[in-house]
């Protein structure tokens, strides 16, 4: 059985307020970088065999803090990576929520598509064939993905059996812990989602 970690990447200065989607430049802040060490710390004594990363710099970032008490360097992981949100990066959240196609994101998210950008569902698709390939490559090891929050969701609903559609229902926080086992022989169990403080679910 592989045991994967999906770890949200510690906050920026831009979290919560701005989509910055890839845009590059976008770095942890101190408060980041503190949240991240307290993430390394609660994982410390986890075996992780690998360490996966969305190549974006918040990502990368905390991928590098949660390795580093094991030893290891993060690998870059394309189909980690944030959503393309197209002409979106970069617009502020109170900006978006005039948009008519921001309904339909938190209503019937596998209708949209980004303008200038990806689908909702091909991000869903890429994640979760990228927690396959990992899981299959490494089965009886435990490893930890750092991704984004809607990367997250959509790993994470579709292990639920959950249609895509209710996946805002899930809620990330930043650098928190979300554990899914995969076993070869037998169905994929969701063991923790969101775990930011200390609990020790995904023990």
């Amino acid at each position: 059985m592989a045991r994967l970690l999906l770890i949200r990447h510690a906050p920026t200065p831009d979290t919560g307020k701005r989509l910055t989607g890839r845009l590059p430049g976008v770095s942890l802040g101190g408060d980041g970088r503190r949240l991240a060490e307290d993430l390394a710390e609660r994982l410390s004594d986890v075996e992780l065999s690998a360490v996966y990363a969305s190549p974006i710099e918040r990502t990368w970032e905390t991928a590098e803090i949660v390795a580093r008490p094991h030893g290891l360097s993060p690998v870059r992981e394309d189909g980690l990576i944030e959503v393309d949100f197209g002409d979106w990066s970069g617009r502020t959240f109170k900006q978006l929520t005039r948009l008519k196609l921001w309904q339909t994101v938190k209503t019937t998210p596998s209708r949209v598509t980004f303008p200038g950008g990806e689908s909702m569902a091909d991000m869903q698709r890429r994640g979760v064939a990228t927690c396959e390939r990992l899981a299959a490559a490494a089965p009886k090891r435990t490893l930890a993905l750092v991704s984004h929050a809607d990367v997250i969701k959509a790993i994470i609903s579709h292990y639920l059996g959950q249609p895509f559609d209710l996946f805002q229902r899930i809620v990330i926080s930043p650098a928190s812990v979300s554990v899914i086992d995969l076993p070869t022989d037998g169905p994929p169990a969701v063991v923790a989602v969101n775990a930011s403080g200390a609990e020790r679910w995904w023990r």
